[in-house]
């Protein structure tokens, strides 16, 4: 529901209702509604990490590997059709000590650093850079997903052209 229709949208009540306990039990399992928005956060984050590297994974190329991540997206968008349940939830709490502000933000520098470890290891030069280059066309496609616009295709095509234009590393 978080998802759906936002966190600041769904209230216990709501929760409770639609999860069939009370709130009193919602409140004894997770203290309050803040910690309940991150442990849903905190649960998506497991999963986008594990299809991820999952996609790495299946990867026999190291430079293959670097943009992974984008096929791990498309394959996320199919069940996913509202944008990035982090970047929404970015928008919504923006104070930096909300629980769930912080494990969305800690999802985004994790992606941020496994470009980076993915780009070095298929030894690409500057790969602080070419990371930093790549989640900003992947958080892009992300963002713009909700539109009737196919901008994951055209940022991955980019994403493995930045890829394969990036000469290897001088050993």
């Amino acid at each position: 529901m978080f998802y759906a229709r936002g966190i600041t949208a769904v209230g216990v009540d709501l929760i409770a209702e639609h999860s069939g306990v009370t709130k009193r039990t919602l409140y004894n399992q997770f203290g309050s509604k803040d910690h309940l928005v991150a442990a849903y956060l905190d649960g998506r984050d497991q999963r986008w990490r594990s299809l991820v590297l999952a996609a790495v994974g299946a990867c026999d190329d190291p430079v293959e590997a670097v943009t992974a991540p984008f096929d791990a997206l498309r394959t996320w968008s199919g069940s996913n059709t509202r944008g990035c349940a982090f970047i929404n939830a970015l928008a919504e709490l923006p104070d930096p000590s909300h629980p769930a502000h912080r494990i969305a933000t800690n999802q985004k520098l994790w992606l941020l650093n496994l470009f980076e470890e993915l780009a070095t290891t298929a030894g690409c030069p500057d790969p602080a850079l070419l990371a930093t280059r790549l989640l900003t066309l992947h958080e892009g496609a992300l963002a713009t997903q909700p539109l009737p616009l196919d901008t994951l295709s055209g940022s991955t095509e980019l994403a493995r052209s930045l890829v394969r234009a990036a000469p290897p590393a001088p050993r």
